[in-house]
């Protein structure tokens, strides 16, 4: 699986949330500065080689749905960056957003509770 540039996974996430969509169904949703049509063809079509979209064929249109689900996409990168800015660590990550203040003491109690449950 293949990183997605920033502008391949603003649109990814718009498939994700239609599920399925013609070019101009992701044109409609794109809520910063709207590319060209013809680029946004080509990012899709470029998320189509990657392996993210497959399409169906409707004469000379195509509607593009997602293969690779969010969840997935999510799992990948995210043990990536863990992995690669993080040593591996998740309590480097939970550290970080910590210092950062964005999380709570909360909302950490609340991560304690839920992984004690699962125990």
């Amino acid at each position: 699986m293949q990183k997605l540039t920033n502008k391949e996974e603003e649109v990814m996430h718009i498939i994700w949330q239609l599920e399925k969509a013609f070019v101009k169904d992701i044109m409609a949703e794109i809520t910063t500065k709207k590319p060209h049509y013809n680029t946004l063809s080509t990012i899709v079509r470029n998320l189509e080689e990657k392996g993210y979209v497959s399409h169906n064929a409707y004469g000379n249109t195509h509607q593009y749905y997602p293969v690779v689900t969010k969840e997935a996409y999510r799992e990948k990168f995210m043990a990536s960056a863990i992995q690669n800015y993080f040593n591996d660590s998740y309590k480097n990550v939970v550290s970080f957003f910590a210092k950062e203040e964005k999380i709570s003491v909360d909302d950490l109690k609340e991560i304690i509770n839920l992984i004690e449950k699962e125990k």
